[in-house]
């Protein structure tokens, strides 16, 4: 019997973040409406970074979300799935592409 495998696409990832060092959106896209305002999405973005900025882990499930990141000297790099996602369809590879630099290749 085979497996389906689905490919990450806009609709398994629900946001791509990059935030500076003090936790301020550098660059936010958010691609549903779990989130439909943007005091809503500063809301969301500042418990994310409150919660993931002093841990050495990358992946994180939180307000019903799993969330994969990566740090990068004072950069925060976030991809955004639903809790029913497997965090490896935008894992390490996501965040680091193949060359190991930030790149969010989901």
């Amino acid at each position: 019997m085979d497996t389906l495998i689905l490919e990450p696409s806009l609709y398994t990832v629900k946001a791509v973040l990059i935030m500076d060092n003090d936790g301020e959106r550098l660059y936010a896209k958010y691609y549903d409406d779990t989130y439909p305002t943007v005091k809503e999405q500063k809301a969301f973005e500042k418990n994310i970074f409150n919660k993931t900025h002093r841990t050495d882990s990358e992946i994180a499930l939180l307000e019903g979300l799993t969330v994969v990141y990566k740090s990068n000297i004072d950069l925060y790099f976030y991809v955004i799935g639903s809790s029913h996602e497997n965090e490896e369809k935008c894992g390490e590879e996501g965040l680091t592409g193949k060359h190991g630099g930030p790149f969010l290749g989901c």
